[in-house]
C-alpha cells in the first residue's frame, strides 16, 4: 500500500510518500480500506517530537473508510461496513489502517465519510472536556480556547446546546466571524486583546465556570486566571507547542481546579458517546467543519498547512 511515512523527526518535509507493507488485522482489530484521513494535533506533534519506533513509520491516529477485513474475536463489524477508527499506535496516513474494534465506530449510510473521519477525536474530546471532566451545567459560562480548532468547533456546539454561555478565542476577525455562526456569545481575538482581561470584563470580574484548553503553554496559564470560584480547566493539548512551567497558585482558593483530559472513546461509555455524536452529525444535528482536503501524496503540504494555523476545523487527506 501507499503511505505517508517518516524516518526521523522534523518539519513537514520529513514526510515521504512510499510503498510499505500492508497491515493485517490481529485479535480484536479491524482493517479499514481508507477513504478519508483526519490529521489530528497529535499527529503533528508526534512527527515533530517522537522518534519513530521503527522505520519507515506511518504517522496518524484516525481514518474512515470501508471494512476490508476483521481479526479473530471481532463480531460487531463485517467486511463492507462503513466505519471510522482510531489507533493510538498510529498508522492512519495510508491506504489501509488497522484499528481496535473498541475504537472503531459505525458511519451511517449517506453520511459524508470526509466528515465522519474527522469526528471521534475532536467531538469525543470536546464532550469529555466539557462534561466528564468539566462537569458543565446549563446556565454556566464556558471559555473555548482555540475556538477554530477541530476540538474548539465541536466544543462550541456541544456547550451551546447544553445551555451554556459560550466565549471563544481565535487569532483573527475572519475566524471569529465564522465561529459566531455556531452561536458563540462572546468572541475574543487573542492577537489583539488580553484574553484574561476580556473574560473578566465580560463576566463582571467573576470569570468563567469551565475552560476547554487544547492549546497549552502560556495559554493554559491564562486559562487558570480566567476561572470563577469553583471553576474548572480541562486541558487537552499542546497546540501552542512551547513547553512552560505553570504557576498553580492561580488555582489556590475558591476551589478552582485543572484536569489533564484525554480521549476516552475506547472505553464502553466513551465508545457509546462517540457513536451517539456521529449519529447526531449524520442527522444534521451537529456540524463538522472540513477546512481543506489534500491527497495523501501531499501529506507534507497538508501538515505544513496545519502548522500555518490557517485552518478552521479539520484538515483531511484522501488516498
Amino acid at each position: 500500500m501507499k503511505a505517508a511515512v517518516y524516518y526521523e523527526n522534523g518539519p513537514p518535509s520529513v514526510l515521504r510518500y512510499e510503498e510499505v507493507a500492508d497491515p493485517v488485522a490481529g485479535e480484536g482489530e479491524v482493517l479499514i480500506r481508507v477513504e478519508a484521513i483526519s490529521i489530528e494535533g497529535g499527529d503533528v506533534l508526534r512527527r515533530t517530537r517522537s522518534a519513530p519506533p521503527h522505520t519507515p513509520y506511518v504517522v496518524g491516529y484516525q481514518a474512515g473508510g470501508v471494512v476490508a477485513g476483521v481479526g479473530p474475536g471481532v463480531t460487531e463489524f463485517k467486511v463492507g461496513d462503513r466505519v471510522v477508527g482510531f489507533n493510538i499506535n498510529q498508522g492512519s496516513h495510508a491506504e489501509l489502517h488497522v484499528t481496535p474494534a473498541v475504537a472503531t465506530y459505525s458511519v451511517p449510510a449517506g453520511f459524508d465519510m470526509t466528515k465522519a473521519a474527522a469526528m471521534p477525536v475532536a467531538f469525543g474530546t470536546a464532550h469529555n472536556c466539557l462534561f466528564e471532566r468539566g462537569r458543565l451545567q446549563s446556565g454556566e459560562t464556558v471559555l473555548i480556547q482555540g475556538g477554530a480548532s477541530g476540538v474548539g468547533v465541536a466544543a462550541i456546539q456541544l456547550a451551546k446546546r447544553a445551555g451554556a454561555r459560550v466565549f471563544a478565542t481565535a487569532s483573527s476577525a475572519g475566524k471569529l466571524d465564522r465561529l459566531r455562526a455556531l452561536g458563540v456569545d462572546e468572541t475574543i481575538n487573542y492577537a489583539e486583546a488580553d484574553v484574561v482581561e476580556r473574560v473578566m470584563a465580560l463576566t463582571g470580574g467573576r470569570g468563567v465556570d469551565v475552560v476547554v484548553d487544547p492549546v497549552g503553554g502560556q495559554v493554559l496559564q491564562g486559562s487558570m486566571l480566567c476561572l470563577a470560584p469553583g471553576g474548572r480547566v480541562s486541558w487537552v493539548g499542546s497546540a501552542g507547542r512551547e513547553p512552560v512551567v505553570l504557576d498553580l497558585s492561580a488555582l489556590r482558593g475558591m476551589n478552582r481546579s485543572i484536569t489533564a483530559a484525554f480521549f476516552e472513546g475506547m472505553t464502553p461509555t466513551g465508545h457509546a458517546m462517540v457513536q451517539r455524536l456521529i449519529d447526531e452529525a449524520a442527522r444534521g444535528e451537529l456540524e463538522v467543519w472540513i477546512d481543506k482536503v489534500f491527497p495523501l501524496s501531499e501529506a507534507a503540504a497538508a501538515h505544513a498547512y496545519i502548522e500555518s494555523r490557517q485552518a478552521i476545523g479539520r484538515v483531511v487527506m484522501q488516498p
